[in-house]
């Protein structure tokens, strides 16, 4: 997948944002204002850091040699992937969902509700 593909991707899910609030080289998704990715856009082969849940995290780690601890974010809570082929592209959107719903979820109940309704949930 690339930068265009998952941004568009990022972009159609309810309440999210992007912008370069860490520099020009990082873009940043939020979905109601709250971190869920982060793209390297100077790295190649693509790089974005995903919120994960703890256990995944690992998981995921242990089976792809190109997934790592979240760089320059909490390890326990964060994954770096990077989209070196080595995974499919249906893994990487699912990995995209999991950490967009993981911060969804976070959220306070009232906006949680309105995405939740945007999704079909």
């Amino acid at each position: 997948m690339d930068i265009e593909s998952l941004r568009t991707y990022c972009l159609s899910k309810p309440e999210v944002t992007e912008g370069f609030p860490f520099g020009e080289d990082t873009l940043v998704f939020k979905v109601a204002g709250k971190i869920f990715l982060l793209a390297a856009l100077d790295e190649y082969p693509l790089r974005i850091n995903l919120k994960c849940d703890p256990g995944k995290a690992v998981e995921l780690r242990e089976k792809y040699d190109s997934v790592l601890p979240g760089y320059h974010m909490n390890k326990t809570h964060w994954n770096t992937v990077i989209a070196d082929g080595s995974f499919s592209g249906n893994d990487l959107i699912e990995w995209v969902d999991d950490s967009y719903l993981l911060v969804v979820k976070s959220l306070p109940t009232k906006i949680k509700e309105k995405i939740y309704k945007q999704l079909d949930m």
